[in-house]
C-alpha cells in the first residue's frame, strides 16, 4: 500500500527592467468560514475573548465542544453523537468547523449536508456508510531502510550509448552518474541509474538539501536545506526550510507512518482501477464482503501492532433533511465498533420527520435523540454581533469606518447576521467605485437599498401576491412579522427594522 501527497511546486520571485513578479505560494480563498482556526480555548477549555481564532460568542456551546475535542483526541469517544441545535444563524457551522481545525489534518473529519444523501447515484444506506468509514482513520505503522543525509555533489555524465549484445550500436544517449551523501559522522559516494537521475531532477535536489532515500522503492523526500547552506541566497526561496545535518550512519531503519480512511481502503479494494477511483470519484457501490474482509485485516493489524484506529469526526449539516431510513441506519451504525464520532445540525424545532407525518424535535426520531449530546447555540449580543463582522472584515480585507460598522451591526440584529456578512464585501466595491479605500455608512445605505432581506422581500411579496403565479398565500396570512394588510413602501424597512431615518438619510 502506498501513500499519495500532492504538493504544490515552488517558484522562485523574478525580477528585470524594475519589475518584481512576487512569488505565490498558495492559493487563498475566502469562504463563509475560512476565518475560523480553532474553537479559541485555552488549556482549561475556558472560551478565550476578543475573537480568538475567529471564534466569538457561544462560550457554552464552545466549551462544550472542547470537551469533546479532547476526548476525541485521547480516543475516548468512539461511536458517540453530539447535536447542535439552535436558531439560524447562530454559529452551529462554524462550532463544527472549529472542531475540525482543532483537530488538525491527521484526524478525519468528513463535512456532508443532509439532502446530498439523495443526489447521489447510489443508495441512501451506502452513501451514509462511505460518509462514515471517510470518517475513520488507520494510521499504519511500517519499517523500512532509509539513507538519510546531506548532499555534497551531484555527478551525471552523459554518453553516447555502446553496443548491444549483438554488437550493433545503440541508439540514444545514456546518463550516469555519482551521489555524495554525508551525516556528521561519514561520507560515501553512490552510483546513479537512469531512474534514480530522472527522480533526483525531478524533485529539483541540489547540494545541500537534506533528502532521505527509501531503499525498497527509491522514493526521495526532500527534508529541507542544511543550515551550513543558509548563506546560499540563490538558492533561498521565501518557503526554504533549513534542517541541520544528519548524525550518525547513513543507513538506518526508520517507522514510517501512512494515514488512510477505511473508504480509501475499501475503494482500492473493491475495483481493478480502484486507486484511480479515488481520484474520479466514480467509487459506485462496494460490497458488503470486501469491508467485512478490510475490517477484519485492519482488526489483525490493531493485535499485531502494525496498525492504530483513529476514529475522526463526521459532520451531517441539515441533518433534518434526512428521513426515516436515513435515522435508522445511523441508529445502528453507531453500535459498530469501529463507528466515528457523529456530529449533527439543525435549526428546526418541533417539526415533521421527513417522509412521515410525526412530528418530533428538531425532526429527529425520539429513539435518535436518546443517544445524541445535545448542545445549544443561543443568538449573539449587538457587541458579539458587530466583533464577528469586524473579524470577517479583517478577513476580506475590507477598512470599515465605525458609524458604517455600528449600522452593519444594527442590520445584523435586525435582519440576520448572514445578511450583514453579504454586505462587507458589497460594500467596499462600492467605496472602490468612488475611489475611496474605506467604507462610509453612505455605502453600507446603497447596498442596503440595493439588496433586500427576507423580512423585505416577504413584504413585497404581500404587497404584490396576486402578481405572481401559483400564489397559494390568503389575505390573512402573516410571516417573518409581516402583515398582507400593513402595506409599506418598497423601500422602507419593515416594522421592526433597521430604523428609516438611519438608512435613507442620503441618496445613493
Amino acid at each position: 500500500m502506498s501513500g499519495i501527497k500532492l504538493t504544490s511546486g515552488e517558484n522562485g520571485g523574478i525580477a528585470s527592467g524594475g519589475v518584481t513578479v512576487r512569488e505565490m505560494t498558495r492559493l487563498e480563498r475566502i469562504g463563509a468560514h475560512s476565518h475560523i482556526r480553532g474553537l479559541g480555548l485555552d488549556d482549561s477549555l475556558d472560551p478565550r475573548k476578543c475573537g480568538s481564532q475567529g471564534m466569538v460568542g457561544q462560550a457554552k456551546a464552545r466549551r462544550a465542544v472542547g470537551v469533546i475535542y479532547r476526548m476525541i483526541a485521547e480516543g475516548k469517544i468512539g461511536g458517540r453523537a453530539i447535536l447542535l441545535a439552535g436558531k439560524p444563524g447562530t454559529g452551529k457551522t462554524a462550532i463544527a468547523m472549529g472542531l475540525a481545525q482543532q483537530l488538525g489534518e491527521d484526524t478525519p473529519f468528513t463535512t456532508m449536508s443532509g439532502s446530498e444523501v439523495f443526489s447521489l447515484e447510489m443508495s441512501k444506506t451506502e452513501a451514509l456508510t462511505q460518509a462514515l468509514r471517510r470518517s475513520i482513520g488507520i494510521r499504519i505503522l511500517e519499517e523500512t531502510e532509509v539513507m538519510e543525509g546531506e548532499v555534497v555533489e551531484i555527478q551525471i555524465d552523459t554518453a553516447f550509448g555502446g553496443e548491444n549484445k549483438a554488437g550493433r550500436a545503440k541508439g540514444g544517449m545514456e546518463k550516469t552518474g555519482r551521489l555524495t551523501l554525508c551525516t556528521t559522522d561519514m561520507e560515501t559516494v553512490y552510483d546513479l541509474g537512469t531512474k534514480m537521475i530522472e527522480a533526483l531532477s525531478k524533485e529539483k535536489i541540489t547540494a545541500g538539501d537534506v533528502i532521505t532515500i527509501d531503499k525498497a522503492s527509491g522514493k526521495i523526500t526532500k527534508l529541507g536545506r542544511s543550515f551550513s547552506r543558509s548563506r546560499d541566497y540563490d538558492a533561498m526561496g521565501s518557503t526554504t526550510r533549513f534542517v541541520q545535518c544528519p548524525e550518525g550512519e547513513l543507513q538506518k531503519r526508520k517507522e514510517v507512518v501512512h494515514n488512510v480512511s477505511l473508504h480509501e481502503i475499501d475503494v482500492i479494494n473493491s475495483r481493478q482501477q480502484g486507486f484511480l477511483a479515488l481520484f474520479a470519484g466514480d467509487t459506485g457501490e462496494i460490497k458488503s464482503e470486501v469491508r467485512e474482509q478490510i475490517d477484519a485485516k485492519v482488526v489483525e493489524w490493531r493485535e499485531e501492532g502494525r496498525a492504530k484506529i483513529v476514529p475522526g469526526v463526521l459532520f451531517i449539516d441539515e441533518v433534518h433533511m434526512l428521513d426515516m431510513e436515513c435515522f435508522s441506519f445511523l441508529n445502528r451504525a453507531l453500535e459498530s465498533d469501529m463507528a466515528p464520532v457523529l456530529v449533527i445540525a439543525t435549526n428546526r424545532g418541533i417539526s415533521k420527520i421527513r417522509g412521515t407525518e410525526y412530528k418530533s424535535p428538531h425532526g429527529i426520531p425520539l429513539d435518535l435523540l436518546d443517544r445524541l449530546m445535545i448542545v445549544s447555540t443561543e443568538p449573539y449580543s449587538h457587541d458579539e454581533v458587530r466583533k464577528i463582522l469586524s473579524v470577517r472584515c479583517e478577513e476580506e480585507d475590507v477598512e470599515m469606518a465605525d458609524d458604517a460598522m455600528e449600522l452593519l451591526a444594527r442590520i445584523g440584529i435586525e435582519t440576520s447576521l448572514r445578511y450583514a456578512i453579504h454586505m462587507i464585501i458589497a460594500s467596499s466595491l462600492a467605496a472602490t467605485k468612488r475611489k475611496s479605500a474605506t467604507v462610509e455608512i453612505d455605502d453600507v445605505k446603497r447596498v442596503y437599498r440595493l439588496f433586500v432581506d427576507v423580512k423585505r422581500s416577504t413584504q413585497y411579496l404581500m404587497e404584490y401576491n396576486k402578481e405572481f403565479m401559483f400564489n397559494e398565500l390568503d389575505d390573512r396570512t402573516t410571516e417573518y412579522g409581516v402583515d398582507n394588510n400593513n402595506h409599506h413602501d418598497g423601500d422602507e424597512p419593515v416594522e421592526g427594522g433597521v430604523s428609516g431615518d438611519m438608512l435613507m438619510a442620503s441618496s445613493p
